[in-house]
């Protein structure tokens, strides 16, 4: 599995590279589905794993408390600030095969980091990308209730089901519609 997920991870990043260098400047600044990021703070977001060492990322964390999201949000509005277009894209091409993963989640952790905040501006910049059903597959079959509870989603009584994909989460009143859709929603994202 780890060839496959690697592979399907590189894709996406490659795809998410080609879609940012066409964006007009001013997209940019866009708001993402990202509560109080732009595309710019998504996009610094998404390369601080290849921006940062282990030492600095240990600093800022230290610095915010121990709190990651509080970590992450300072250093998204930072990083947005004082890198360039050119640098945050720079950083996301140069990086495609980066073997960056989160603690815990492995790879597959990886391929949904970069495909949910690659919806994250897509959908809010109504670009209507679709993300391939493969690469989608292998984030979706991640999501478990517990990881949905992280993001504040209750699904008590409700059971989502994949239209496009043999995919479903729960058990209740069945809500149907695309994976990507519901894996926004599982995401807490306001679609």
């Amino acid at each position: 599995m780890t060839p496959d997920i690697r592979a399907a991870i590189a894709a996406e990043r490659i795809d998410l590279v080609e879609l940012l260098a066409d964006l007009p400047e001013h997209d940019w600044d866009s708001p993402s589905l990202c509560a109080g990021w732009r595309v710019r703070e998504v996009v610094a977001h998404i390369t601080m794993a290849y921006r940062y060492s282990l030492p600095r990322f240990l600093f800022h964390l230290a610095g915010s408390g121990g709190n990651f999201n509080r970590m992450s949000d300072r250093r998204a509005k930072a990083d947005a600030a004082s890198l360039s277009i050119k640098d945050l894209l720079a950083s996301l091409r140069d990086n495609v095969n980066h073997p960056w993963k989160p603690p815990g989640d492995g790879y597959a952790g990886a391929l949904s980091h970069d495909v949910i905040h690659g919806l994250d501006i897509t959908v809010a910049l109504g670009v209507g990308r679709k993300v391939p059903l493969d690469r989608l597959r292998l984030v979706v079959e991640g999501v478990t209730e517990e990881k949905v509870k992280y993001f504040g989603v209750d699904l008590d009584g409700v059971q989502l089901r994949a239209t496009d994909l043999d995919w479903t989460l729960g058990s209740g009143t069945p809500r149907s519609a695309p994976a990507q859709d519901l894996l926004l929603f599982v995401c807490g994202r306001e679609i």
